[in-house]
């Protein structure tokens, strides 16, 4: 998480995200817990054995669904996922070569 900064107007950059979507096999208490602990808004369906949590932010959840459609892009790209680097940088790279790649793809149709 150290790595990670979102930048912010007039305020120190942010380590840690607002909201976290996560599937309904992270909906445990625990975590639930630790989300509230660090003051991130979870945006978990409950199972359907558990009671409904008020304001589950359903839009936000269904935003998850284009983060999944990238990374399952991202594994059937054979290069980035089968990449071992021994350097984040050097991976981060790949993924960046691979975005590319994608958009130039998609911007010559």
């Amino acid at each position: 998480m150290e790595a990670v900064r979102i930048p912010q107007p007039a305020a120190p950059p942010r380590r840690r995200p607002k909201r976290l979507a996560a599937d309904k096999a992270y909906g445990s208490r625990a975590i639930r817990a630790w989300l509230r602990r660090h003051r991130i808004k979870a945006v978990i369906p409950t199972k359907s054995n558990e009671k409904r949590r008020p304001g589950f932010d359903r839009d936000a959840y269904r935003g998850r669904n284009v983060v999944e459609r990238c990374i399952s892009w991202l594994k059937d790209s054979r290069r980035v996922a089968t990449r071992y680097e021994k350097l984040a940088r050097n991976f981060l790279a790949m993924l960046k070569l691979a975005l590319m790649d994608r958009l130039l793809r998609a911007f010559s149709r």
